[in-house]
């Protein structure tokens, strides 16, 4: 459970973006959107290598 404690004249806008941005780093959102479609072990694995090889390309052109 996310608690945003609110002192005595604090602005509402200010509090729910704090709710919002507490909300958004428990990463709850993203796991749903995950779990919406069953992924195959093999196919998440593929993605993951594609991404290093992504990841290490881009350092690589950071470096020349």
């Amino acid at each position: 459970m996310i608690i945003v404690p609110i002192k005595e004249g604090e602005n509402i806008e200010k509090a729910l973006k704090k709710f919002k941005r507490k909300f958004e780093k428990t990463g709850a959102i993203r796991e749903l959107r995950a779990r919406k479609q069953f992924v195959k072990p093999s196919v998440k694995r593929r993605d993951e290598i594609k991404k290093a090889i992504y990841v290490q390309h881009l350092q690589l052109q950071d470096e020349q």
